[in-house]
């Protein structure tokens, strides 16, 4: 069989480090796998389970011609996405957790968990996966190392992280690795649990084959984990987009910007410019993950720890991302999406005309018009950095790029304008923590319900929210040259629900005047909220199909939506309790002065 002979050729352990070896067979004794497999992150490696999972049936070859060394993976249907509500924070009590993260004892956590994972490799293979999280040789760079009976999770964990022989190389005799256990079990949600043990930097996930609950690199330590330690070591693990603008002149600007699902993240990072910003470039550093620290010249630098794209397939095309579309074009797994006759993807969203027959994410014949999704709403792409055709050349320096502008930014309809800058690190910090997105009427029946997502960190903070939001006040102490701060929003609707602003690459035209903030180079206008654009010297608006009276409305700020929006953040911060700091329970004050005077 296919699964002997890989064991028999990558069974002996490249490592004699101790602990590692030590913890690997604690691992397999209590798992009781019948092999066990050492990834090296060789292309001979991938060539061979790239082949067993076809063998398998957990790969279905694509069409090599239209999309070269692409494969389609079929997940259960009842294990297509993150599941919140079984993941667990496992600290020593409760309120280091905090109200916002689901909290379990660790030493129950273990047991349950335990029990599970208790002869659940019986059959199957365990594969060791060392991986780093940044670049190799890196001060910024977390080394982990993710055991799995999923040979998916390992061809997954090769594009997303700097995997196999490398980062055991990096490791060294060092002790200082994330230890993580996975199992897909039997995908039972029933018997499904993550569970994160930031004091012991161990990461368990059972019962899931689904990216976000099972590549550990990825949310559970580059943000859960991550986020834990950065308190810890005095950095910041948050999750950001990275991008370098570059002015014909040449000046280039790094930003790190933070955005809940659903708003247009990967498409700002891969942005276009529209024809009007010849000789202007964006390229990308990263589209999901940035880890940023103090450098030794004052300022802020970040790193993107991942080396791929694990991203949301439906509404990706040439119009709303034509680089991501280049980037998936070879080397990709594609997961959920659906396949065409001649063995290419589809989703919904997709260029062109839809395809008369396909068959659908579950492998069922799917015919045009059918109410149901061809492809699943969450269906993935897994591809490399490597294939961007705009990736920043900086995007694996070991020492990062120099973090200029951070921005937040969310899905409102109403009240919060296209761009403001904040006043200052401590009413940015507010502004970052109050910002949120309002659900659709297929999430909640309701549509414009606020959610708040504080920096978009809410599902993915590790430690209690009040604590995490000090941590960002707390960085102003020891980042002297500190980052402006800016919240936009390109979400604003008029009266009739159409969005006033065109958003995509005329974007491009805020981030401008964001750079031009950055280096002062553009006057503003003072309002209650911050600092906006000036009709005179504001936006550059040359060329923009938009009249004036819609760049107006946009960019308003209405008093009586501020008064009710004040209210509704009053909910979030009850939620913190005595853990809501204090420097931004005087930014609400000072806001709520400012709009009754």
């Amino acid at each position: 069989m296919a699964s002997t002979q890989v064991a028999a050729e990558g069974s002996k352990a490249p490592t004699n480090n101790p602990t590692l070896l030590a913890w690997v067979a604690e691992m397999a004794k209590m798992t009781q796998p019948d092999s066990i497999v050492w990834c090296d992150g060789s292309e001979s490696e991938k060539k061979r389970m790239t082949e067993q999972a076809v063998s398998e049936g957990i790969l279905i070859p694509l069409n090599q011609q239209k999309r070269p060394g692409c494969y389609l993976h079929r997940s259960n249907p009842n294990d297509v996405a993150r599941v919140e509500h079984l993941t667990f924070i496992c600290t020593p009590n409760k309120a280091e957790a905090g109200p916002t993260n689901n909290w379990m004892e660790p030493d129950e956590a273990y047991h349950k968990l335990g029990q599970l994972f208790a002869g659940s490799m019986k059959g199957r293979t365990m594969y060791v996966v060392p991986y780093a999280m940044g670049p190799i040789g890196s001060p910024f760079t977390k080394i982990g190392v993710e055991l799995t009976d999923s040979i998916y999770v390992v061809l997954n964990m090769r594009i997303m992280a700097r995997m196999g022989k490398q980062a055991l190389d990096m490791l060294g005799d060092s002790d200082d690795f994330n230890r993580g256990l996975h199992s897909t079990g039997d995908v039972n949600p029933d018997r499904r649990y993550i569970c994160h043990f930031p004091h012991d930097n161990t990461i368990w996930s059972f019962g899931s084959g689904y990216g976000g609950n099972v590549l550990l690199g990825k949310k559970c330590l580059a943000l859960r984990i991550g986020s834990f330690l950065g308190r810890e070591e005095g950095w910041l693990a948050e999750h950001m987009l990275i991008l370098g603008v570059t002015s014909p002149k040449g000046e280039t600007t790094y930003v790190a910007a933070a955005f809940p699902s659903a708003c247009g993240k990967t498409n700002f990072a891969m942005m276009i410019p529209p024809a009007e910003y010849k000789g202007w470039k964006i390229e990308t550093v990263g589209d999901d993950i940035a880890w940023m620290r103090p450098g030794p010249d004052g300022r802020l630098y970040a790193i993107n720890p991942e080396a791929g794209y694990f991203g949301v397939v439906p509404g990706t095309n040439n119009k709303t991302n034509p680089n991501a579309m280049e980037t998936i074009s070879k080397d990709t797994l594609f997961t959920n999406v659906a396949l065409t006759p001649d063995g290419d993807v589809w989703w919904e969203g997709k260029d062109g005309e839809v395809p008369e027959e396909l068959i659908d994410w579950q492998g069922r014949p799917w015919k045009k018009g059918s109410t149901e999704k061809a492809a699943h709403p969450n269906s993935r792409f897994t591809a490399p950095m490597s294939n961007n055709p705009v990736l920043s050349p900086k995007a694996n320096d070991p020492m990062g790029v120099p973090i200029s502008a951070l921005i937040f930014g969310g899905r409102r309809s109403t009240t919060v304008p296209l761009v403001l800058q904040a006043f200052n690190w401590t009413h940015g910090v507010f502004l970052g923590a109050t910002m949120g997105s309002e659900t659709t009427a297929a999430a909640t029946g309701k549509v414009g319900v606020v959610r708040r997502d504080p920096m978009a960190m809410l599902p993915f903070c590790g430690y209690n929210m009040g604590d995490y939001l000090q941590h960002w006040l707390d960085m102003q102490k020891t980042i002297p040259q500190l980052p402006k701060i800016f919240q936009v929003n390109w979400f604003r609707q008029d009266k009739d629900g159409k969005f006033l602003w065109p958003g995509f690459g005329e974007n491009m035209r805020v981030l401008e005047w964001v750079v031009n903030r950055v280096h002062g180079r553009v006057p503003t206008k003072e309002t209650l909220l911050g600092w906006v654009p000036r009709q005179d010297e504001g936006l550059n608006l040359k060329g923009l199909d938009m009249s004036a009276d819609a760049v107006a409305e946009a960019t308003s700020i209405k008093e009586d939506e501020w008064k009710t929006e004040l209210k509704s953040q009053e909910v979030f911060f009850e939620q913190l309790g005595s853990k809501a700091p204090d420097a931004l329970m005087l930014q609400r004050k000072l806001l709520i002065s400012r709009l009754e005077n």
